[in-house]
C-alpha cells in the first residue's frame, strides 16, 4: 500500500501518506495490522504526508488502538496538519490517543 510505509520497528514507526478513506480504510488496517503482528510495539504515525482522511479512516485508528491497548501499547500519531487535526479534536479522538 503505497499509503502507508514502515519506518522502523521499535516503536513501530509508520509514515501516512496521500489519502486515507473508505477506499483504502480495511487495506490500511490490514497493513498496519500485518506490521503489528510481526512485532508488536507502541505504534507511532507519522502524518507529516497525509492530505486527506475521513471519518471511516477515523474508525479504523480508533480500531488500531484497541488493538495496541489490549496489548498494554501506546499509539501516537504526529506531524497532522491543521485541518487533519481539526477532524480529530472535533471527534474527540484527541482524548484517547497521544496527539503530538
Amino acid at each position: 500500500m503505497e499509503e502507508v510505509t514502515l519506518l522502523s520497528r521499535s516503536p513501530l514507526t509508520i509514515a501516512l501518506r496521500k489519502e486515507l478513506d473508505a477506499a483504502n480504510s480495511e487495506e490500511f488496517y490490514l497493513t498496519v495490522r500485518s506490521f503489528y503482528d510481526a512485532s508488536p510495539s507502541d505504534i507511532v504515525f507519522a502524518c507529516d504526508g497525509l492530505e486527506f482522511i475521513d471519518s471511516t479512516a477515523l474508525g479504523t485508528f480508533v480500531k488500531i488502538l484497541k488493538m495496541v491497548k489490549t496489548d498494554g501499547h501506546s499509539l501516537t500519531i504526529r506531524g497532522l496538519s491543521d485541518r487533519i487535526r481539526k477532524l480529530f479534536v472535533i471527534c474527540a479522538l484527541d482524548r484517547i490517543m497521544e496527539i503530538e
